[in-house]
């Protein structure tokens, strides 16, 4: 049941050894700061959820941010209600963002394509401007859920623990607080989880049967295949992994607003996952350290740090550089992702990990014909 074969055991270990070792190969690219790090882990899980519904049975859905802000808003209510501790914020918010999808799954795959697409859509944008307005007394509205010192809190009253400071109260793990590299590893270990369940997924005959799926859906039902309940179950799957990355943002920052909702995160993750590569285990977290790399780190570029850069050229040269060159970093690096983005689609359809897979191939020594090995006697 947790065996894996050898070659996805190699990449197991390797997957885990490169996030582990993060903050070493994060450095040199000035990316090494715990809470961004803890953004490339939370987002990556996402991605990996995602990539289960989509890349495995060819279902894309525009919705998915939904299940993400679910999950934070799930979050956020336990560390009021209950307790502060990530374990039952981060248990509940799995549990109910995989209701939501159940309900929303259940409507949106009785039409496939680009209509299934939009009913995702739709269910996503309504529940945004719900989260908006009808359920303010829930969601607190354009605010968004914060915590307060005089929540009720009943687990922690009851075993005495107290809060401690003048501040927030800040999530915790068996009374550890969680800041700083913690934070990190927290995520880093639930991400390397993450991608455990999707290697089982891959290899599964669940997954084979969700890879029939994708292939010719319409073969497998024919040949008395139901499939209904293999599709509602990759989509609920998928679901709750979004809702444990969304209560892992909101461990990050303890607060829940419905911008976590909004169709441009749903946009994001479909980006991040054609980025890396559909169907693939390692595209989609290669895909969101990208995307998430140029919106906290590209973006910080401005006009100053480009003239220290190319101080070494001739000033009319230096100045012409940092013009052009401005116009794809700070506020412009959406056209930079835009363009890498046209670019892998039109020359990498299967992402950068069929750009590795190309150059790996091309590395290697071609293997000698048996033409070669055994000549044939001149005549």
């Amino acid at each position: 049941m947790f065996s894996l074969s050898r070659k996805d055991t190699l990449t197991f270990a390797i997957f885990a050894l490169v996030v582990i070792a993060m903050p070493l190969w994060l450095a040199p690219i000035g990316a090494a700061y715990p809470g961004l790090m803890q953004k490339f882990a939370i987002y990556a899980i996402f991605a990996i959820g995602f990539n289960i519904l989509f890349g495995l049975t060819g279902y894309l859905s525009f919705g998915h941010a939904v299940f993400l802000g679910v999950g934070s808003y799930t979050a956020v209510w336990s560390f009021k209600l209950f307790s502060m501790d990530i374990i039952p914020a981060t248990l509940l918010a799995v549990v109910m963002a995989g209701i939501f999808a159940l309900i929303i799954g259940f409507f949106s795959l009785r039409r496939s394509g680009i209509y299934f697409s939009i009913l995702t859509l739709a269910f996503a944008q309504m529940s945004y401007s719900l989260a908006y307005s009808v359920l303010t007394p829930i969601t607190n509205g354009e605010t968004g859920l914060l915590l307060a010192r005089d929540d009720p809190r009943v687990f922690d009253k009851m075993v005495g623990a107290t809060t401690s400071g003048t501040g927030l109260p800040t999530p915790s793990l068996f009374g550890m607080e969680i800041s700083g590299y913690f934070g990190f590893y927290i995520s880093a270990v639930l991400l390397i989880l993450a991608f455990y369940l999707s290697q089982k997924i891959f290899a599964s005959p669940f997954g084979m049967a969700l890879r029939g799926i994708k292939s010719n859906q319409t073969r497998m039902v024919y040949t008395g295949f139901n499939t209904k309940p293999y599709m509602l179950s990759a989509f609920v799957i998928s679901g709750m992994f979004a809702g444990l990355a969304g209560a892992l943002l909101a461990v990050t920052d303890p607060i829940a607003g419905a911008e976590r909702m909004k169709w441009t995160e749903s946009g994001n993750v479909v980006l991040m996952t054609i980025l890396g590569g559909v169907g693939t285990l390692t595209g989609p977290v290669i895909g969101a350290w990208l995307i998430k790399y140029f919106e906290n780190i590209f973006s910080a570029i401005n006009i100053n740090m480009l003239h220290k850069a190319f101080a070494f050229l001739p000033d009319g040269l230096e100045n012409a550089v940092v013009t052009v060159l401005s116009k794809f970093v700070g506020e412009g690096w959406h056209l930079t992702l835009g363009l890498i983005f046209v670019l892998i689609v039109v020359f990498l359809p299967g992402g950068l990990v069929e750009g590795y897979q190309r150059l790996l191939k091309k590395l290697r020594p071609e293997p000698k014909t048996a033409k070669a090995l055994h000549p044939q006697p001149a005549e």
